[in-house]
């Protein structure tokens, strides 16, 4: 195993993720160790299916080629070609992030060509692993001979030290920093075909589902419980507040016995959550948003930080922009046709970098937050970071001048001008306007002191201590002169929270139905997990802000209460299940197809991972005073004997209706339980029970019928398990209560039968043979369809029925 080594372009700072060059052990000749299930890694490695799983190394900023199939393959129909190389870094590459581990070794084979009359007549190929910064490590290599295919043969082991969680493979020429002074010799045109890597399979994922109560019932801070995020920004839209949120969760990886995770790691993080409530205490859940990265909507930008939302009318059309941090060293923009996407990339290259006028002393190029003035007018703020070394050490430390303004283009993804200095006092970080009754606000984020900001200096009076988010006011949104500061907006949230919930902070505010909120972050669910110590997984906060007469605002205090419920929740319509007030034990995860609430583009999401004693709740649930009279899940059942129990004001409560999953399926289901002494305003829990240690379900979505909505007709329906001659059978009846004939369908996992014209008092009946001895716990449902005073009217049942067992 070779080794060779970059050069790292990028500063190091504690506080964003680092970039390391790190070298790999000496050439490894191990022998390939016994493995048990050895299987190939890569992914489309022939090229038969085009070049899915393939793309461009951009490890560095100068790194381009094109890549394209060609029908001159090694074997099979395709392989790839690799054009226009920029530098000897910017071969073909896959992803092998969490699939290969450190301590494994691994057995790695392909093929490859160059054909150039120009090139000598035999050039020396590598097979490289990329993990991450400046640690690249030669795995594998070959000499080929011109016009000739060479092959890749030989094994690699990965240091058991070396991080693995961005693991990419590549093939090159040798490195040299200047290969355009010889390209035929460095640059040439080169094919590659039937590549395998094959050793032991990835291992199995660690669950991130959150097993404690993170949102205690009653408490409306942290937002959500089953999984973390942070940087909120606040952006209201047709009613309803959406946040997008820096995706904590996506490193957090619980040991399963301890249950504490390492360290966040904010350099594997290229993905924003996205959340949205119509009353700011029941979210939905709307997943992550692949951001950056090789399969990242701007594939160009590696991370996805502190993200930042703006709705405008570009060329007639209305469009929405999400910002985002690409590391500490640029800005980037992505657009969507909704709040929720679909997201595309208008843009090659990152909006905000060293190349932006006016930002050639800002450190940290990160934290973009746009604004859209009332008239039309758009504008960016960003930066934070180490002031710079050419100013005394007491102005480092109390006005370093590493923030900045911006004027948008009209487009929303270019700029215009040259960007101007925000003299925010002790900034750090996280700036951000908002605008009311005709001034302009800016808060940001203090910085920590130390060598980076004039080592120990004293702050003047009245200037934000460590930590803490301060404000300025001002008359105009590109004039932050120091004289505009007005105060600390927000102490250290280690203030009110306790013990592991210090350090950085990163905040917006936003106008909601005539009231203004300010979002923070604070690691509280991560404490409720494993105590004082927490890990800097951090959870997305709101509380209410207000306004002293002359326009100074009220410094907040942060509160495991949170805000007031604005409204009531609505339960008479379909919903989506991932909407939670509180939960206890579940996950989320995205399906196919669009969601039944937000529409055919929006993502959908169902709730999973569901176990024997999880819930799910709904805060202030408005049944008017007629009720409710049933409850409709689409689920689809995993676990035998699975039900729901709907519960009110409590997870422990009175259970007015159960709902039965019903057998084992592949296929998802619509399934209604009636309910009793249901109307008011309650908080409704969904109490998830069945056998201990298997999954039970998954849940799509949730719909109430009020009483007296629709007519119902009546039907009396019987369901049992009985054994003849030691088979089961499932046996079903349902009678006609009804003044008019109906049709009748009753339907079971094994089997469906349809009676049409069943007369009054009349029933259907049939016996379900299953072929088996025994048959489990389940149920069935009966379909009425008729008619009630001139209206077409269809009624379902479900009916629950015990096992048997036909072997006695």
């Amino acid at each position: 195993m070779k080794q060779r080594l970059r050069t790292a372009t990028r500063r190091r700072f504690a506080a964003i993720a680092t970039v390391g060059v790190v070298l790999a052990a000496a050439p490894v000749a191990t022998p390939v160790p016994v493995q048990a299930a050895e299987q190939n890694l890569i992914l489309n490695g022939g090229f038969e299916d085009g070049l899915a799983n393939w793309f461009v190394n951009n490890g560095n900023a100068n790194d381009s080629a094109t890549l394209s199939t060609t029908t001159d393959a090694h074997s099979g129909a395709g392989a790839a070609l690799v054009t226009n190389r920029t530098t000897t870094g910017s071969g073909p590459m896959q992803d092998l992030s969490g699939k290969v581990q450190a301590g494994q070794t691994y057995t790695l084979s392909a093929r490859i060509k160059y054909e150039n009359p120009n090139s000598p007549g035999t050039k020396q190929f590598f097979a490289t692993m990329h993990y991450g910064g400046g640690t690249y490590t030669n795995l594998v290599s070959t000499v080929a001979t011109r016009g000739q295919w060479a092959q890749f043969s030989g094994t690699f082991t990965i240091p058991a030290g070396q991080g693995v969680s961005t693991a990419r493979l590549f093939f090159e020429t040798p490195w040299t920093s200047t290969p355009s002074s010889e390209p035929n010799l460095h640059l040439m045109d080169f094919t590659l075909d039937d590549v395998s890597v094959t050793g032991a399979p990835p291992p199995p994922a660690p669950s991130k589902t959150i097993e404690v109560v993170g949102k205690l019932p009653g408490e409306h801070n942290p937002l959500i419980g089953h999984k973390f995020g942070a940087d909120g920004f606040g952006f209201v839209h047709d009613g309803r507040v959406y946040m997008y949120l820096t995706n904590d969760t996506q490193g957090y990886a619980p040991d399963p016995v301890t249950g504490i995770s390492p360290q966040i790691n904010y350099g594997d993080i290229n993905r924003i959550t996205v959340i949205s409530s119509e009353d700011l205490v029941n979210w939905t859940d709307h997943g992550e948003v692949q951001v950056a990265g090789p399969n990242g909507v701007a594939p160009f930008t590696n991370n996805s930080w502190a993200p930042g939302m703006a709705r405008q009318v570009v060329a007639g059309e209305e469009k929405f922009f999400l910002y985002y941090a690409n590391g500490g060293g640029s800005s980037n923009v992505i657009t969507g046709g909704s709040p929720l996407g679909p997201w595309v990339s208008e843009r090659t290259s990152t909006l905000i970098n060293g190349g932006t006028p006016g930002a050639e002393d800002v450190a940290w190029k990160f934290d973009p937050a746009p604004l859209v003035d009332d008239d039309g007018e758009e504008y960016l703020y960003f930066g934070g970071g180490p002031a710079s070394t050419s100013m005394p050490p007491a102005e480092r430390f109390n006005n370093p001048k590493n923030l900045r303004a911006i004027a948008l283009g009209d487009d929303m993804v270019s700029t215009e001008g040259s960007a101007v200095v925000v003299d925010a006092p002790v900034a750090f970080e996280a700036g951000h306007v908002f605008k009311r009754e005709g001034r302009y606000y800016f808060s940001y984020s203090s910085h920590f002191g130390g060598n980076d900001f004039g080592g120990n200096q004293t702050p003047l009076p009245g200037y934000p201590g460590a930590g803490q988010i301060g404000y300025m006011i001002s008359d105009d949104p590109m004039s932050w002169p120091k004289e505009t500061y007005a105060g600390v907006l927000f102490p250290n949230q280690s203030q009110f929270f306790g013990a592991g919930t210090g350090g950085n902070n990163h905040q917006s505010v936003f106008e909601f139905e005539g009231r203004f909120y300010f979002t923070y972050h604070a690691p509280t669910l991560n404490k409720r997990i494993n105590g004082n110590t927490t890990q800097g997984y951090r959870s997305p906060h709101l509380q209410e802000l207000t306004f002293n007469p002359d326009g100074t605002i009220q410094q907040v205090v942060g509160t495991y209460a949170g805000v007031e419920q604005v409204r009531n929740f609505d339960p008479f319509r379909v919903f989506e299940a991932e909407t939670l007030g509180w939960s206890k034990g579940i996950a989320t995860a995205k399906v196919d197809g669009g969601s039944a609430q937000f529409g055919a583009e929006a993502p959908n999401l169902v709730v999973r991972d569901v176990d024997d004693g999880d819930w799910t709740g709904l805060s202030s649930v408005d049944f008017g005073d007629a009720g409710a009279r049933s409850v409709t899940a689409k689920l689809r059942a995993l676990a035998a004997g699975a039900r729901i129990e709907v519960r009110l004001d409590d997870p422990a409560g009175p259970v007015v209706g159960t709902i039965p999953a019903g057998t084992p399926t592949t296929e998802w289901a619509e399934v209604t339980a009636e309910l009793e002494g249901v109307s008011g305003v309650h908080d409704v829990y969904f109490s998830y029970h069945g056998p201990a240690g298997e999954d039970l379900f998954e849940i799509d979505s949730w719909s109430f019928a009020a009483t007296g909505t629709q007519p119902e007709l009546p039907v009396t329906a019987t369901v049992q398990a009985r054994c003849l001659a030691g088979k089961a059978y499932v046996a079903v009846q349902a009678r006609n209560d009804h003044d008019a004939p109906v049709d009748i369908a009753l339907e079971t996992a094994y089997g469906t039968r349809s009676f049409p014209d069943v007369a009054p008092d009349a029933n259907a009946y049939q016996a379900f043979g299953t072929r088996a001895t025994s048959v489990a716990a389940g149920s069935a449902t009966v379909r009425v369809t008729g008619s009630v005073d001139g209206e077409d009217v269809t009624t379902v049942r479900t009916v629950a029925h015990p096992g048997v067992d036909c072997t006695g």
